[in-house]
């Protein structure tokens, strides 16, 4: 069994799906004292410590980026504060005199047990929206696009195939299947 140390219920019902099959997933909502840092690598791994020091299970907990090409990698690992604080709107009002749209999404996957820490990541590129568009998904999931669609018109299914979460939770699956 892992556990997804999240907040976020959508975020965690994206790894069950991921892990249907291979392992059994539960969810605990744990807030972690989030260090400030550049390279979210070592923020989800800090995280992970935390929440494996204070609920002692086989865990996972991640970090993700958005970075804007135009925005000089803004919002970067503040993505979360970003959201919270401007939303896709305020994103969309700085982005919007600017022509170059290209962006990022990274995640890191921190998994820790009783053997230590493993962080896995994951990238899609992809361009930021003139406006919202779908209805599924959470966060910025309505304003960044991944060739046709944005996050939020993908099914679920479709997001896992192409998504920064699912690229670094494959790779976590990977070693997962052959380690564990």
């Amino acid at each position: 069994m892992i556990t997804v140390v999240t907040g976020n219920k959508g975020k965690a019902a994206e790894v069950a799906a991921f892990f249907d099959g291979i392992v059994e997933v539960t969810h605990t909502p744990f807030e972690a004292v989030e260090p400030q840092a550049e390279n979210i690598a070592d923020i989800a791994r800090e995280k992970a410590r935390q929440a494996y020091e204070a609920l002692g299970v086989p865990l996972i907990v991640d970090d993700t980026g958005l970075f804007i090409e135009a925005l000089a990698g803004f919002p970067g690992p503040y993505a979360a504060y970003v959201q919270d604080t401007i939303g896709n709107e305020g994103i969309l009002r700085a982005m919007s005199s600017i022509e170059n749209r290209r962006a990022y999404f990274a995640t890191a996957v921190a998994y820790a047990d009783e053997e230590g820490i493993t962080v896995f990541e994951g990238r899609v590129d992809g361009e930021i929206t003139q406006s919202p568009r779908g209805t599924d998904g959470f966060g910025y999931d309505p304003v960044f696009s991944v060739g046709e669609k944005t996050l939020a018109e993908m099914t679920l299914s479709e997001k896992n195939q192409v998504s920064h979460r699912a690229r670094a939770l494959e790779e976590f699956r990977k070693w997962y299947v052959s380690n564990r």
